[in-house]
């Protein structure tokens, strides 16, 4: 069966986002790799030996991947993209929508809705844009 996984940019904060996401989702980096530990380390340009080349970050049926831009390279974060996480227990989902919020910027408050008992948007620290919902409801048939 094939894994979908979010490979996820960042410029140079790889590392500590990668931890930060280890921490609230509960779950383990197989994978933080650095340009310097890898075979081609020596056709990497210079500055670039602490940058992360390839992180994975396992939890809970959580899948997520990421790495550093480059030095020198532009670096334009997100776009176009929101992560979705949805969990049974609401108390469960608002510890990780807390989480993301810290240092973040919340664009749609948590609150009920229709298709969850909670919902809310978030813009994590690093730039990430999440929707995390709490006690999904059944949505309405399909017309």
């Amino acid at each position: 069966m094939p894994e979908l996984a979010p490979y996820l940019s960042f410029d140079g904060n790889c590392a500590e986002a990668m931890r930060f996401y280890e921490g609230v989702l509960q779950g383990k980096l197989k994978a933080l790799i650095t340009n310097s530990q890898t075979p081609v380390c020596d056709q990497i340009p210079a500055g670039n030996e602490d940058r992360i080349m390839h992180a994975r970050l396992e939890a809970d049926g959580i899948i997520l991947m990421g790495g550093d831009t480059l030095v020198g390279t532009k670096h334009e974060g997100m776009k176009g993209l929101t992560l979705t996480l949805s969990y049974e227990d609401v108390a469960n989902a608002q510890r990780v929508f807390d989480a993301f919020s810290e240092g973040g910027k919340v664009t749609m408050p948590w609150s009920p809705t229709f298709w969850a008992e909670r919902f809310g948007m978030v813009t994590d620290r690093y730039g990430i844009h999440w929707i995390v919902n709490g006690g999904l409801q059944p949505l309405p048939p399909m017309a």
